[in-house]
Order: C-alpha cells, then sequence, then structure tokens
C-alpha cells in the first residue's frame, strides 16, 4: 500500500487503526492516559515514515510494535508508574492483532459513569472519534484549553476506576444519544458531531448483539437522513410539514428502516432505561 512522497495517509486508516491499538492497550491493563499518548506518538511516528517507506502490509500490528515501545518509554520515564511494567511487558508482540475490533473495551471507559457527560463525549471523540482537541473546540464553539482541560481531568478519572467487570451498554448508549443531540440541534457549519455519533453507534452494534444499541442507531440514521431540510438559509428551524422532503436522504431512510426492522423481529422491546438521564 503505497504512499507518494508529499501524499496525505488516508485518514480513516490512521483512525480506525488508532483505536484498534489504544483497544488493545487498554486491555492488556496499560494506564488510559499514557496509553492514549502512546497511541499519538505512534500516530505521530508513522504520519513522518509511512509517506517515506509507505503503509506497511500490516498497518495495525506497526502501529501496536511503535506504541507498545512508547509506552514502555513513558513508564519507566515516571518513577511514579514503574509498578505497571509488568502489565506492559505482556503487551503482544508484532504481528497481526487480533480480530476484535475493540471497540467496547475503549467506548465503556469513555463512557464511565464517574464523568460529566461533557466530559465522556469529549473523551470519546478524542480517543475514539480520533478527533484532535482543537476540532472538538472546534465543533463545540468553546476555546481549545476548556476542551483540554476537560480530557486531562476525563483521563485521570478514568484512570481511577476498575475495569474488571464489563461496562454497561446502556450508559455509552447515552452518551452517543446526547453527542448525536448536540450535534443535530445545531445549523452551524462545523465538524459534524452527529455523524461521528452515528458511526460509533455503527461500531458498537458490531461488537454487540444488543438490540436496543440497533434501535438506537436506527433513531439517528433516521433523524439524520432528514437533517438538509431541518433548517432554511438563516439557521431557523423548518417544522416536519413545511420540509423540502426531496432533500430527504432516502438511502440513509431505508438503512435506517432496515436496521429498525431487524431489532424488532427480535422480539426484544426496551424498558425505557437506557436513555434515561
Amino acid at each position: 500500500m503505497p504512499v507518494l512522497p508529499g501524499e496525505v495517509l488516508p485518514e480513516d486508516l490512521l483512525r480506525d487503526s488508532a483505536r484498534r491499538v489504544l483497544g488493545a492497550l487498554l486491555r492488556r491493563g496499560a494506564d488510559f492516559s499514557i496509553a492514549e499518548d502512546a497511541v499519538q506518538e505512534a500516530l505521530l511516528e508513522a504520519t513522518e515514515q509511512w509517506p517515506r517507506s509507505g503503509v506497511p502490509a500490516e498497518p495495525t500490528a506497526w502501529l501496536t510494535t511503535v506504541a507498545r515501545r512508547k509506552l514502555i518509554d513513558m513508564v519507566r520515564a515516571e518513577s511514579a508508574r514503574r509498578r505497571r511494567e509488568d502489565t506492559v511487558a505482556m503487551e503482544p508482540d508484532a504481528g497481526p492483532t487480533e480480530q476484535s475490533d475493540d471497540t467496547l473495551h475503549l467506548l465503556f471507559p469513555c463512557c464511565h459513569p464517574a464523568l460529566s457527560p461533557a466530559a465522556a463525549i469529549a473523551l470519546t471523540l478524542r480517543a475514539v472519534g480520533g478527533l484532535t482537541t482543537r476540532e472538538i473546540a472546534t465543533a463545540y464553539l468553546v476555546p481549545e484549553a476548556t476542551i483540554a482541560q476537560r480530557i486531562s481531568r476525563a483521563k485521570r478519572i478514568v484512570a481511577e476506576q476498575r475495569f474488571d467487570a464489563p461496562g454497561d451498554v446502556s450508559t455509552v448508549l447515552r452518551i452517543l444519544y446526547l453527542m448525536f443531540n448536540e450535534g443535530y440541534t445545531s445549523a452551524t457549519s462545523r465538524i459534524d458531531v452527529a455523524a461521528e455519533a452515528i458511526r460509533l453507534a455503527r461500531l458498537l452494534q458490531a461488537e454487540t448483539d444488543d438490540p436496543e444499541v440497533a434501535g438506537l442507531l436506527a433513531l439517528m440514521v433516521l433523524h439524520h437522513a432528514r437533517r438538509a431540510a431541518r433548517f432554511d438559509e438563516h439557521g431557523t428551524v423548518v417544522p416536519l410539514d413545511h420540509q423540502d422532503r426531496s432533500r430527504w436522504d432516502r438511502d440513509l431512510i431505508a438503512d435506517g428502516v432496515r436496521i429498525l426492522t431487524a431489532a424488532l423481529q427480535r422480539g426484544q422491546l426496551g424498558h425505557g432505561r437506557r436513555l434515561v438521564a
């Protein structure tokens, strides 16, 4: 998969690989904050080397090896965290990573109940969505320093939690729902947080058999299908009965109906508890 000198690396490749590597590090017991920094260092090294040498045959394995080395260096540099070296030493060697996407291993800590919704959304967009701090700040129209503080504080809180039991999918769904609403109700031209929430919900659906995940995904997709018609040129909300239906995304509508139909066929209706604050 060669990349010519000066050519921009595929953003999806870097984003997906980074998520997989970070999930793998966390699953092996690494500290969240240090692991996330190690992955970012590995990504930086990839953006410097891959345009010259080409994308490796196993890019995720390459990033895992580099991130593991960075993680070990960071742990050794911080004497207070030397006790974690035994855990780091158990990291997988270079080679193809597990087939599991590790989305759940990553979403559960980012959406932990100990975090405020604002902090959970910021951390999820940063660690799972792959957005930079500046991009998140732009999306929420707040200073970059504010988002940086939220993420830093969230990392410290997550680092103090225990993850020896499976997380609660309902907590993840609540954060994704809030994230979608934040983006969906805005008429401003900015990073599409609603679309990112849908993308993460699709990843979550691929990793769990919970029909409520499919239900939420269908809800978001069906709403998103008519987003282009929800605002006029002045940014004013257009009521449903006045919307230009030719601007609705028919492909998204069909996708939402398909997802919803499959979920309803499971015959496991929710109890109204998963998206309650």
